[in-house]
């Protein structure tokens, strides 16, 4: 999967989002970037109950 990288302008921030570069093992992952702070987003699911 290539990364996706979306920028674009809130308020007076810069907003970058970015995927398909961390966490590729997860069900989905973010990368948030809003001017200088930077926060990971990732959501993983599974089965309801383990097959042994």
């Amino acid at each position: 999967m290539n990364p996706v990288i979306k920028k674009f302008q809130f308020g007076q921030s810069t907003v970058t989002l970015e995927t398909g570069r961390i966490a590729r093992q997860a069900t989905g992952a973010v990368l948030v970037t809003v001017d200088d702070d930077v926060t990971v987003l990732v959501a993983v699911t599974g089965a309801k109950t383990a097959d042994p």
